[in-house]
């Protein structure tokens, strides 16, 4: 089958829809699909490179965090995909690609499938200063987009309930994203890691991973963080964004700055040793459709104290592989539970591990793709013949 993944977001980029992409293109050629990826420049020029077609376009960061805005017809671009005569589209974003998507399915007659990938609701102070408004918004453009898909891929349950309080009728299939299993399973050598990072040695380490941005809700665990009582424990933040200046003045501003590491941005090929140098995974981010940092971070064997939220249900089991906490005091009594029992960590550790391999494999996860694109060929080729 040759499969087309449309995307606004893609290398360079580090964000969940960008390893999604990554992720489905390197298992379905595994399978024995041809895979082409079309995606906006980083510049205002139009160009191939390998299987990867770039449109041009200009930044709208302003609109929605790395938003790119298409700035070039290239013409002569679409018309060499829709000569290649893929099978299926697989849109991956609601913006600029997927009216690309929607132009090469109605030329070729052939099914658009769309993951989405993002709850817009939790960022519309990006660009709506009334919150009711930003959702009346964002459930009228979802509803504009999805219905003129044949299907919809959403990584949780939460999400298939979120579209279809938007009125979307559109068949919806919850696929948990994939990752590479294996490359967070493997134990890293931290001492290194540990020491360039100026982390004393034997400090207990909370650590996230993730953007920084004002809907991730850091805040909460830094006030928190700077309640506890420990003198060796470190929380380690791991990833830049929009909110880190904010973030660094909160550290100063609770006096913990010292015991407050930021990281910058890590590359996606570089981030599993991070993982191995945590005690404990901590978030309470409320904006997530699935967060890939949660799935990574079990695969190391890192057990989770996550607010509690409907995109962990299933993920995050107390006291199984972590916890989902719902207010301060519970925070406290789960993370004391944890630094109080070496045999309690190590069970959790392991659970992770377990947790992650019966979730996310990505091999499971192009599987289930590769399911859906075949049923929408399939329903297209029906009407065809009905028509």
């Amino acid at each position: 089958m040759k499969v087309l993944i449309t995307t606004d977001f893609y290398e360079p980029t580090v964000n969940g829809v960008v390893t999604s992409v990554l992720n489905l293109r390197k298992e379905l050629r595994l399978r024995g699909h041809e895979v082409r990826i079309l995606t906006m420049s980083p510049t205002m020029h139009s160009f191939l490179r390998g299987d990867v077609t770039y449109i041009g376009s200009v930044g709208a960061g302003k609109i929605y965090p790395g938003a790119r805005i298409q700035a070039a017809i290239a013409s002569s671009y679409i018309q060499d995909i829709i000569g290649w005569k893929p099978d299926v589209v697989h849109s991956q974003c609601e913006f600029f690609t997927f009216f690309l998507a929607l132009k090469i399915s109605r030329q070729l007659n052939i099914p658009v499938v769309h993951t989405y990938h993002t709850v817009y609701e939790d960022y519309t102070h990006y660009f709506s200063p009334n919150k009711r408004w930003g959702r009346y918004m964002v459930a009228r453009l979802s509803r504009w987009v999805l219905e003129k898909t044949d299907c919809i891929i959403v990584p949780t349950e939460k999400v298939r309930m979120i579209l279809q309080g938007y009125g979307v009728d559109r068949s919806i299939r919850v696929i948990p994203t994939g990752i590479d299993l294996g490359r967070f399973a493997v134990s890293a050598d931290t001492e290194k890691l540990n020491q360039s990072l100026g982390i004393p040695e034997g400090n207990r380490i909370l650590l996230y991973v993730g953007r920084l941005a004002r809907e991730k809700n850091l805040e909460e665990i830094m006030i928190y963080f700077s309640k506890i009582r420990h003198e060796r424990l470190t929380f380690l933040i791991v990833g830049d964004g929009p909110y880190r200046t904010e973030l660094e003045k909160t550290a100063v501003r609770l006096g913990i700055e010292k015991n407050v590491v930021f990281t910058g941005m890590i590359s996606p090929e570089r981030i599993a040793p991070y993982y191995h140098l945590g005690d404990l995974f901590v978030s309470a981010s409320g904006s997530e459709t699935q967060g890939l940092t949660y799935a990574e971070a079990l695969a190391s064997g890192l057990p989770a104290l996550c607010r509690k939220d409907t995109c962990l249900s299933g993920v995050i089991r107390n006291g199984w592989n972590g916890w989902q906490y719902e207010n301060e005091s519970d925070f406290f009594e789960k993370l004391d539970s944890f630094f109080a029992s070496d045999e309690l960590r190590q069970d959790m550790s392991d659970n992770a591990q377990k947790a992650a391999g019966m979730r996310f494999s990505a091999a499971s996860f192009a599987g289930n793709a590769e399911q859906v694109y075949a049923d929408a060929v399939s329903c297209r080729a029906r009407w065809a013949g009905v028509a």
